[in-house]
């Protein structure tokens, strides 16, 4: 494990180059040279990686946004509570967007019993959420939620046209432990929240990828072993152009300490690559993990390829560049990042002491001039600030 060191407000290790973003909006997602922010009562968009903000506009609830995407024609999703909204003209304006349901009816969210705890019907952990299927760019993400913020349902959502539309692909069951009881993360009593016809219940979604080799979308979830079974699923999704239908499959349900409590799905070159997010009882299946899409359920067919010793749910791959992170509350590390410049040949682990105790999350891919965007969440998930990661060249020696 090392540390870095800093030169002229950019922060160097051996592996990449690091620095804080500057003061002014929180940068909340960014898309090639473009930067969607907010502060205060306004959300903004930068069209230079956030050097400067010429579009703004005035958003009440801005400080409440937990979840954003900038799209590749330009327009700009973003999300407070259960309400999601839609700009389409660099911020000159935006709308409301009513959610579909899978029977295309309006999807109402539900009254919350604490209208300050409305649930995070939208916010993700993963900063990939939209990719081009046959030309068209779909945007597809799951909630992760019933941790702060109120009691939501458990939802992965999709667009096939730019935002304008957003419906739901799978909505999983109604989960007994995270009924709306007006606390942050839900309880036994209350509303009862989700699909009552789907017997597949989790606490929230840790990632959802996709893998352009087979057409399809996966997705895992988390957190618990209950009584009325596992929370921790591995489920793949295809969609139907035609019929604008999904067809979807749980893979495999496993323990909280398995491999399978995971997140950072990615697919590169044919392979699958995630890392494990397993805790609870001893012993812990813990790791960065690939295979064949086709042997998810199958742990003998796995390679394990690096084991950092601690749970983690946040994984993004570019250009072979590997980027993880520690959970901070469960890490001997204040601001743990692992990285491998290789695809997995080599590793090293870094300790960011200077932020302090930080869950590194949300990792975006690299804007116009290389640098990677990622959450610094407080405690596990609680906002705090952001980071950006530069990756250094693999030395030729």
């Amino acid at each position: 494990m090392k540390s870095g060191t800093m030169n002229q407000h950019v922060f160097s290790t051996d592996h990449f180059w690091y620095h804080p973003q500057p003061e002014g909006p929180y940068i909340d997602s960014q898309r090639n040279n473009k930067a969607f922010g907010f502060m205060d009562k306004t959300v903004l968009l930068s069209e230079d990686n956030g050097s400067t903000w010429p579009y703004s506009i005035a958003f009440p609830d801005a400080r409440n946004i937990t979840f954003s995407c900038v799209l590749n024609n330009g327009n700009i999703l973003f999300g407070v509570g259960s309400k999601l909204y839609l700009s389409t003209d660099n911020l000159k304006t935006y709308r409301q967007i009513t959610v579909r349901d899978v029977d295309d009816s309006d999807y109402i969210p539900h009254t919350p019993q604490n209208a300050d705890r409305p649930g995070w019907y939208f916010h993700t952990l993963a900063g990939i959420n939209s990719w081009d299927v046959n030309g068209t760019e779909m945007l597809v993400w799951g909630n992760y939620c019933n941790v702060l913020g109120g009691a939501a349902p458990v939802n992965i959502y999709y667009s096939v046209d730019d935002g304008h539309t957003v419906k739901i692909a799978y909505a999983f069951g109604q989960n007994p432990y995270n009924r709306d009881d007006g606390s942050p993360g839900g309880g036994v009593t209350g509303t009862q929240l989700g699909n009552p016809d789907n017997p597949v219940i989790c606490r929230h979604i840790h990632t959802v990828a996709y893998n352009p080799a087979e057409g399809a979308f996966y997705a895992c979830t988390g957190d618990h072993d209950k009584a009325e079974g596992y929370e921790c699923h591995w489920l793949k999704g295809v969609y139907d152009t035609t019929k604008d239908e999904w067809h979807w499959t749980v893979l495999v349900s496993d323990s909280l300490n398995s491999r399978y409590k995971s997140g950072g799905i990615n697919f590169v070159e044919g392979q699958l690559y995630w890392i494990s997010d397993a805790n609870g009882p001893e012993p812990h299946d813990r790791g960065v993990f690939r295979c064949a899409p086709t042997d998810i359920a199958k742990p003998e067919a796995h390679t394990l390829l690096f084991n950092p010793g601690v749970e983690s749910g946040n994984m993004i791959i570019q250009d072979k560049v590997i980027l993880a992170s520690h959970c901070a509350p469960a890490s001997p590390l204040d601001t743990g990042f692992i990285v491998s410049l290789d695809l997995g040949q080599t590793w090293e682990q870094y300790d960011l002491k200077e932020f302090g105790k930080r869950s590194p999350t949300r990792f975006h891919e690299k804007n116009s001039d290389g640098w990677f965007r990622v959450d610094l969440r407080s405690g596990w998930i609680a906002y705090a600030e952001t980071l950006f990661i530069k990756p250094k060249e693999v030395s030729s020696s």
